[in-house]
């Protein structure tokens, strides 16, 4: 559905680092920072962009926004939010486990990134 999620971040290097070490949990390659300071992590499904805000004012988390990483096990869940945890990330909501949505059952794990954006790791779990 989606082509591109991009986001604002307060510190390049400290956002870097973050999501370096989550997405190398989820075998996707550093990201590459273009010649305007931006940094790409891109796969055949989509690219997650992280910037400095174009109008040059402090980037800020979106209020109520969550971006979502599809992962194949609850293990790959619990190393992706250790990995996020273990730099610069901030946990939040639950700890990582099982969620019901009525019958379909979800293992999630929810982190802040060093900009404070939410963001939740997500297995579909087999019913």
């Amino acid at each position: 559905m989606f082509s591109h999620v991009v986001m604002g971040v307060k510190d390049m290097e400290a956002s870097k680092k973050f999501y370096d070490a989550i997405l190398a949990v989820l075998g996707y390659p550093e990201g590459h920072l273009d010649p305007k300071g931006r940094c790409f992590y891109a796969s055949q499904y989509g690219t997650l962009g992280l910037t400095k805000p174009i109008n040059g004012e402090e980037a800020c988390h979106g209020n109520g926004m969550t971006i979502g990483f599809r992962i194949k096990s609850p293990e790959l869940v619990d190393a992706w939010h250790a990995a996020g945890v273990a730099n610069g990330g901030v946990s939040c909501e639950d700890p990582p486990g099982i969620r019901a949505m009525g019958e379909r059952k979800l293992y999630l794990a929810y982190l802040r990134d060093p900009a404070g954006n939410k963001l939740c790791g997500t297995h579909v779990m087999s019913s």
